[in-house]
């Protein structure tokens, strides 16, 4: 089972990365209207379609990363994302503070995005024993 979640080398598939570009585009446009729409006080029925791309989208992205090795999950990356999660799940509890906690997600997606690859797919956990991804896009 280990040998499956964690490869010696990261799983790929055909039009990865053209996927992988046309669904982070997706995402980007979904949260970007999503926090826009909070931020200027849209009702929910008006969000929720937008709400559902964001997650839907996130939740394919996350898949092809965890697709290609669950090394994804120890590394700096993946590690932004599980606090991105949370903060976004936060929101269900914290309503008021919505608008700070997608603010919050969206400065770490950006920050995360652009900081250095070396630092980006560093292995947090389990250096030595497994493999991370380090590929971009």
């Amino acid at each position: 089972m280990m040998r499956f979640l964690f490869p010696d080398t990261p799983r790929d598939f055909p039009l990865r990365r053209a996927l992988r570009t046309a669904l982070r585009t997706l995402h980007i446009l979904a949260t970007g209207v999503l926090l826009g729409g909070h931020i200027f006080g849209q009702p929910e029925e008006r969000l929720f379609g937008w709400l559902v791309g964001s997650v839907a989208s996130g939740v394919i992205l996350l898949a092809t990363d965890l697709h290609a090795t669950f090394a994804f999950l120890l590394q700096v990356r993946g590690l932004l994302v599980l606090v991105k999660v949370v903060l976004t799940a936060m929101v269900f509890f914290f309503w008021e503070a919505r608008v700070p906690l997608l603010v919050a997600v969206l400065a770490l997606g950006a920050a995360g995005s652009h900081m250095p690859g070396s630092l980006r797919h560093r292995l947090i956990v389990g250096q030595g024993k497994f493999i991370g991804d380090q590929r971009s896009g």
